[in-house]
């Protein structure tokens, strides 16, 4: 029998042109576009705690769980081995400690326990630094985030439930809420025959007698996700029309409520958050706003669902971005680091140039949130922004995650790498909340709705005129399709793609280097522009746009 040696002893096992582990990232002090636009947006004030949590979302603990988390995801406990219904859904314990690491950094509460100017621009950021190392656990924080306007609408229920929901303590047990210091919100509207056309919805509530608060709500939900949350917004039918209710897990009394949990979504990627299908029977539920009124209150809520989802993908190409600048910096090929190369630092700038462009527009929605009290033209300009943002940012998410992968090579493509788990990811955001289809139509009801809408777009184009010569063409050509009235909804994509990227150029033609504002402009608004990365032009200052996208020394 030959004897066995060692495996690390074999002269071929000598591991040379590797980069090394990444370790720890500094998701604050290392994004030079973050550091700035929360400065910009009106968010100075919360420097300190911004860049005391980008240390802690970036250590490489943080990226391990997330990592865990989505290695061993949520499993459905229906029953306990009594036979009895339970409706667990266990999770391991990696998630758990993610979702503390949340909720006790303000993660959903932020804007709403700092209420001042720059507060939505600040929980943008805690958002983007957390989502860079994990997106499941962001769904329950979102959720928990932007139900606050809709509660508010009933103080009777709000004034129970809002200082739970920011609260930054978290208890994983499933106990009644009276006996929690904080609490979790999710949502759950779509059922299989309707999807997003949510008034196809069969799902009915009956008064309990004597009441006109509580229902007893009867129906199959097809997808309810973070089905663990404390409670939930959910839409049913009453006599009157579609009215929203507030679900609590627990009914007043004590009892369990009737949540039967189907199954839980075999999905594609957020793997470590649990998404389901819920059967309501006699559901104990308490109506939140005016009955009939169901849409209009629930739409409260997935507005800031969708200005998450801007911030969530706009962080996944910041992280697929700061995974190749690394991978590239440290790899050698043709006697040269691939960040050496020339189409490759074609590449990694124009990577940079749209995880900008995208982190730029998230932030000018969130001032706008914070201002939109007080200013029509800021709140117009939320309303469409969010759109805007939700379908332009999304979209773009996938296809910069690919090319962020690709940059690696084959050990990109591997599941050690975290770059599978962020490809899985990007598509998540896109889809949820409303699809492309559905935030263009959304963009065209917000100009028709919001009168200061176009106008509050218009004057941002404005604030850059004269800047660069593109936008200005974009610009031009964006106000002749506004004049154009024919078509409208087919043309809807073309035409909030064009906002878009204008606004994306305006942004940056006002705030960013002129080496990242010439670029952008000169590839997203040329004539020549595919969409796909690496076709930056001659004469791009492809060194500064680089450097400023990597770590900063």
């Amino acid at each position: 029998m030959i004897p066995r040696k060692p495996l690390a002893g074999l002269s071929t096992h000598d591991v040379t042109n590797m980069p090394p582990h990444l370790g720890d990232q500094d998701l604050w002090h290392d994004d030079a576009a973050l550091r700035e636009g929360i400065t910009r947006e009106g968010a100075g004030w919360a420097k300190d705690r911004l860049a005391a949590f980008g240390k802690i979302a970036g250590a490489a603990e943080t990226f391990e769980k997330a990592d865990a988390a989505n290695r061993h995801g949520p499993e459905l406990r229906a029953f306990d081995r009594h036979g009895m219904r339970v409706n667990q859904v266990e999770f391991h314990p990696a998630y758990h400690d993610l979702m503390a690491l949340a909720i006790e950094n303000e993660v959903p509460s932020f804007a709403w326990n700092h209420p001042q100017l720059g507060a939505q621009a600040a929980h943008a950021a805690l958002t983007y630094m957390l989502s860079q190392a994990e997106g499941g656990v962001l769904c329950p924080m979102a959720m928990t985030y932007s139900v606050i306007p809709a509660l508010r609408s009933t103080p009777s229920i709000g004034d129970d439930w809002i200082p739970r929901l920011l609260a930054t303590s978290y208890d994983a047990r499933d106990i009644p809420v009276t006996e929690k210091s904080g609490a979790t919100m999710g949502m759950f509207m779509t059922e299989k025959q309707g999807g997003s056309d949510v008034r196809s919805n069969t799902t009915r509530a009956v008064a309990v007698d004597g009441s006109d608060t509580e229902y007893l709500l009867t129906g199959h939900k097809f997808f309810c996700s973070a089905p663990m949350c404390d409670a939930f917004l959910t839409l049913a039918y009453t006599k009157t029309g579609l009215s929203c209710f507030l679900v609590p897990r627990w009914r007043p009394d004590g009892e369990r409520n009737n949540l039967s949990i189907q199954r839980l979504k075999d999905k594609l990627g957020n793997r470590s958050n649990a998404s389901s299908e819920i059967e309501l029977h006699d559901t104990f539920g308490v109506m939140v706003s005016a009955d009939g009124r169901g849409v209009p209150t629930i739409l409260e809520m997935v507005q800031g669902n969708r200005f998450y989802c801007c911030a969530s993908s706009a962080a996944m190409m910041r992280q697929g971005l700061v995974q190749a600048i690394h991978h590239t910096t440290h790899r050698a090929a043709f006697q040269k680091k691939l960040i050496q190369q020339p189409l490759m630092r074609n590449v990694l700038a124009d990577l940079a140039l749209e995880a900008e462009a995208a982190l730029a527009l998230t932030l000018l929605i969130g001032r706008a949130m914070d201002e939109a009290e007080s200013d029509e033209s800021a709140a117009a300009l939320a309303r469409i922004g969010t759109a805007i943002g939700k379908y332009w940012i999304t979209k773009r998410a996938p296809g910069h995650t690919y090319e962020a992968m690709e940059c690696h090579g084959g050990p990109g493509y591997v599941e050690e790498s975290i770059m599978p788990r962020l490809y899985r990811e990007a598509p998540v955001n896109s889809i949820w909340e409303g699809s492309g289809n559905i935030m263009c139509l959304d963009v065209l009801r917000a100009m028709y709705r919001e009168k200061a809408a176009v106008p509050a777009i218009l004057a941002e184009l404005d604030a850059a005129s004269g800047g660069n010569a593109n936008l200005d063409a974009a610009s031009d050509r964006l106000k002749d399709e506004l004049a154009d009235q024919g078509e409208l909804e087919l043309r809807a994509r073309a035409l909030t793609e064009m906002m878009a990227t204008a606004l994306q150029g305006a942004l940056l033609v006002r705030h960013a280097p002129g080496a990242v504002s010439d670029a952008f402009c000169a590839s997203r608004l040329g004539a020549r522009w595919t969409g796909t990365y690496g076709g930056l032009p001659a004469g791009v200052d492809f060194d500064a746009i680089i450097t400023r996208a990597g770590p900063t020394p």
